[in-house]
């Protein structure tokens, strides 16, 4: 497995090796101990599986109450996924990082828990893994808005005719409305 670093330390994106031949392709995309070792030191307890249409636009999302790490791929189509960084006490606060996932590429992204986390469908459709580090919160989950311009995230959405957001994504808070992760043993905070 290849690290290719990112702009935001704690994010990565992961490339797996594959052996491939006439018959297909072979490659291992997940190794828990040398996960442990080189990305985060972490355990996953549940994986989601979501199936979206060009042009959605799911997030930016993440939870107050059992923050979740994530580890993300594309297994059909191609998106445009995105990281920001809502823990006070990092060096990047307030910063975002996008790259793109595909089936083509096979490339993973991981996001640690305390970053608001989004993509967006480039392909006619696509298929999207997530390997979690804590259960789904309902009642504790935040959207942060996509297109806050404070964040300025730099949307691929070129030759999307539409961008689909759910209700609770067109209104997200804005990056100043947002609660943020306070350092470690300090309660949440907004702005």
């Amino acid at each position: 497995m290849k690290i290719i670093e990112t702009s935001i330390p704690d994010v990565k994106v992961l490339e797996p090796k594959r052996f491939g031949d006439e018959r297909g392709f072979f490659m291992e995309i997940f190794r828990e101990q040398w996960f442990r070792e080189h990305v985060a030191d972490v355990g996953f307890v549940q994986d989601n599986h979501s199936k979206s249409k060009q042009g959605i636009l799911r997030g930016l999302h993440y939870q107050l109450e059992q923050p979740q790490g994530k580890l993300v791929r594309v297994t059909f189509g191609e998106v445009f996924d995105v990281a920001v960084d809502l823990r006070e006490d990092s060096a990047t606060f307030g910063q975002w990082y996008g790259t793109h996932l595909s089936a083509g590429n096979y490339r993973q992204m991981w996001v640690p828990a305390g970053f608001a986390h989004g993509f967006l469908v480039l392909s006619g459709e696509a298929e999207f893994l997530y390997k979690c580090t804590d259960y789904y919160h309902p009642d504790s989950e935040q959207t942060l808005l996509w297109n806050d311009p404070t964040l300025a995230i730099n949307w691929p959405i070129d030759g999307i005719a539409q961008v689909i957001l759910s209700e609770k994504d067109r209104y997200g808070a804005t990056w100043m409305e947002a609660k943020k992760f306070k350092p470690t043993g300090s309660p949440l905070s907004r702005g």
